[in-house]
Order: structure tokens, then C-alpha cells, then sequence
């Protein structure tokens, strides 16, 4: 179930290449590596389930933060987006 999510998140991803802006294109290359990561951990310790994937790249994207790996124009727009590919994919 997690695979299927992961991927319909990355598909949405790989859509907006085409039409994306630098920014938007940061910001998702930025979320692809907390994505697998928080993929990666839940199918091996933890609950692998929509809202723990979410709850896992949030808490990644904060530990971002908090060791200043960016800059509050970019955690905007990181936690932004995420925000919107998650809502797309659960209401899918």
C-alpha cells in the first residue's frame, strides 16, 4: 500500500517537471530524498500507512530545519508542497 502512495507522489512529482519553476523544482528534488527515506524506515520499522508516511517526512523536513539546511523562503515552499502532494494523493 505505501509503494502504491510513494509512487503516486512521485508521479505527481515527475509531472511537474515540464512546467515547474526553479523553485518548485527545488522543492520537489528536495522532498524525493525525505520521501524514500521515510519510505525506506516505515516498511522496515515502522507503520507503513499514508498518514505515518506524512507524519515521517514532516518530522524529517523539521530536523532539516533545525539543522539550518534551509532557509525560511525554501522551508515555505518545502513544507508547502508537501503539503499539497499529500492531500493530492489521499484524495486520490
Amino acid at each position: 500500500m505505501i509503494a502504491e502512495f510513494e509512487s503516486h507522489i512521485l508521479a505527481q512529482i515527475d509531472k511537474m517537471v515540464e512546467h515547474a519553476s526553479d523553485d518548485e523544482l527545488f522543492a520537489s528534488g528536495y522532498l524525493r530524498g525525505h520521501l524514500t527515506l521515510a519510505v525506506a524506515e516505515l516498511e522496515q520499522h515502522g507503520e507503513p500507512t499514508p498518514q505515518a508516511l506524512n507524519d515521517q517526512v514532516v518530522h524529517s523536513i523539521e530536523k532539516a530545519i533545525q539543522a539550518g539546511e534551509l532557509t525560511p523562503r525554501d522551508r515555505v515552499l518545502v513544507q508547502e508542497m508537501w503539503s499539497t502532494l499529500y492531500q493530492q494523493a489521499r484524495a486520490r
